[in-house]
């Protein structure tokens, strides 16, 4: 049994591998790498590298395992060990899928990669596609958002380290589930970050909210690139993975010809053709810039899809009525209307929030809607109130639940729900971390509630670094079978069973989609998607809406309340058809005659 050794050390002048308290010496190669060849060393042998005869033995920066922790040392990982039984799958394609976004250490009470598997028929009995795992790369302590990863090739050892996380992928493509790992590129966490010790991997060329950039572009950034491509390829080829959602892409600095977005989709791509597996990225960006998801033969990037925060903004701020911070631009239904039709609300208009112009248009004509990811709740939009709070104890009605589901499950974007959304759970879910060093758990705190005030938001906030703030954060499971919870989760399965049943609802063409509204006095919207119609009150009193043209035949597929009326179910013979709509609902009807 022997093991090779490699790492990037650069300006190294002598570089040791120490494994069982042994230090081996490595011989330089090409391009600042060294190598040694260890015998007896493998699968389960703790290693970690001294630098020019330092005492101090660095975690590998491309360690797979790291079971003692960001500050611990290393541990060889065989991939080839794990009986993988998904090798009839063949991935799943993003358009057509619903996805669900799930943080694992707050989705059951174990939080781990195997209980969650416990729970994967609920996901499928829902209508689920693709799961998206919040990042599970290595972070300090215990819990966390993942976020502030160190350790970007190993698995978070608390979720249950490597073995765990490649159980959770073979079951859950055994359940015809795909599965996005949400990566983080644009920064690692403070707390066990050693990267810099070993090599140019920062440059202080580009600030950003956490310090020196990631280096894309500047001397040395050649090895750093191949890092991240390569740290991409890892999680879909070792562990697996359908897709990565790549965090904040806003925040990558990189002024190359070739900006590391579109080197790595080339890569993604090559590596799809050789796995013969769908493979894809979705990005997050805050820039509305449509060059993001254009094909790289027309001069973008070449992303499968980006999140849609307009899309967000807009519903939130038409159904709660918040207007504070970015929701000032946002709450008209004409607004909501834009999104649905143009995607981007600032496409090169004035934004209030920003003060300046912001965006640019999509060309609706040619971008398929399904590049863009709609929600109405994600961990960003919960997590990073104040006091963690979902969307349902802001509405003016709980009614409204209903009619946000309607209009994001049926709207022409990828539709993604945020864990316990489907039955409006209560459980909140807060920012929260676990943080060892005192004086970095002091600056988070800190950092956060200056964060919060921009928002209007200055009392109520938890210490994210008290352990019952992510206590809090748990789901409880109990709640899907109390009959509240119960019908919102069965309207959420019966807006995906018809989604998925009528094509009009999967049409690609974002000019397919037809949006009226009217805010003189009832507050409502009507959004066509070929023959299929959602019709929302958003205001508290009735209203009668005209549901067909004279001689189109209405039919009711689906109502958020009883008390909806559609006036001719079969037939209408003179005259328009109409739906009778209370306060804070939504119907969903088709005209079987052809008419849109």
């Amino acid at each position: 049994m022997s093991t090779r050794f490699t790492v990037w050390a650069p300006a190294a002048g002598r570089v040791e591998v120490v494994t069982g308290g042994t230090r081996h010496p490595m011989v330089a190669k090409d391009s600042g790498w060294w190598e040694a060849d260890v015998a007896d060393a493998g699968h389960g042998t703790d290693y970690g590298f001294a630098l020019d005869g330092a005492d101090e033995v660095l975690p590998d920066p491309r360690s797979p395992w790291q079971p003692n922790g960001v500050h611990g040392q290393s541990r060889v990982y065989d991939h080839e060990r794990f009986a993988w039984t998904d090798q009839h799958w063949h991935g799943r394609p993003l358009p057509g899928s619903v996805l669900y976004e799930m943080h694992v250490g707050t989705f059951t009470l174990e939080g781990t990669f195997d209980a969650a598997i416990e729970r994967l028929d609920h996901l499928v009995a829902l209508g689920i596609d693709a799961v998206e795992l919040l990042p599970v790369a290595s972070f300090p302590g215990h819990h966390g958002w993942g976020y502030d990863g160190v350790h970007l090739w190993a698995p978070h050892e608390p979720y249950g380290g490597p073995d765990g996380l490649k159980r959770f992928v073979d079951t859950a493509h055994a359940r015809g589930l795909a599965v996005i790992l949400d990566v983080v590129h644009n920064h690692l966490g403070p707390d066990g970050n050693r990267l810099g010790s070993f090599g140019p991997y920062f440059t202080d060329a580009h600030a950003t909210p956490w310090g020196d950039a990631v280096n894309f572009d500047q001397e040395g950034s050649d090895e750093v690139r191949a890092f991240v491509v390569q740290n991409a390829l890892m999680w879909l080829r070792d562990y697996h993975f359908d897709g990565l959602r790549l965090d904040a892409v806003h925040a990558i600095a990189d002024q190359g010809a070739v900006h590391i977005l579109e080197e790595m989709s080339r890569a993604v791509a090559a590596e799809s053709a050789h796995l013969g597996r769908e493979l894809f990225l979705i990005a997050e960006s805050d820039l509305n810039d449509p060059r993001l998801v254009t094909s790289r033969e027309a001069g973008g990037y070449g992303l499968d899809a980006q999140w849609s925060d307009d899309f967000h903004h807009a519903l939130h701020a038409a159904l709660t009525g918040e207007r504070q911070g970015y929701y000032c631009d946002f709450g008209s239904l004409e607004t909501l209307k834009k999104a649905l039709t143009k995607v981007f609300v600032h496409d090169g208009t004035m934004s209030t929030y920003r003060g300046r112009r912001h965006g640019r248009p999509v060309n609706v004509g040619e971008t398929p809607a399904h590049r863009f990811l709609g929600f109405l709740q994600n961990h960003d939009q919960v997590g990073n109130r104040a006091a963690g709070d979902r969307i349902g104890p802001l509405l003016p009605s709980p009614g409204l639940l209903k009619v946000g589901a309607a209009l994001l499950l049926l709207a022409p974007f990828t539709p993604m729900l945020f864990m316990g959304e489907e039955w409006g759970a209560s459980t909140p879910w807060c920012y929260f971390t676990d943080h060892r060093d005192p004086e970095l758990a002091r600056a988070v705190s800190e950092g956060r509630r200056r964060e919060f005030a921009r928002h209007g938001w200055v009392d109520g906030v938890p210490d994210p670094q008290a352990v019952e703030t992510f206590r809090r954060s748990v789901l409880d499971w109990a709640e899907p079978d109390a009959p509240h919870h119960a019908d919102l989760l069965e309207w959420h399965r019966s807006l995906i069973a018809l989604r998925r049943a009528a094509p009009e609802l999967n049409d690609p063409r974002l000019t397919a989609a037809r949006v009226e509204t009217d805010e003189n006095g009832a507050r409502w919207l009507m959004m066509w998607r070929g023959g299929v119609c959602v019709a929302a009150n958003f205001g508290g009193v009735p209203l009668v809406l005209p549901a067909a043209p004279p001689g189109g035949r209405p039919r009711l597929l689906l109502a958020s309340d009883p008390a909806i009326h559609l006036d001719a179910d079969e037939t209408v013979d003179s005259g328009p058809a109409s739906v009778a709509l209370p306060g804070a609902s939504a119907a969903i009807f088709s005209l079987t005659s052809g008419h849109a």
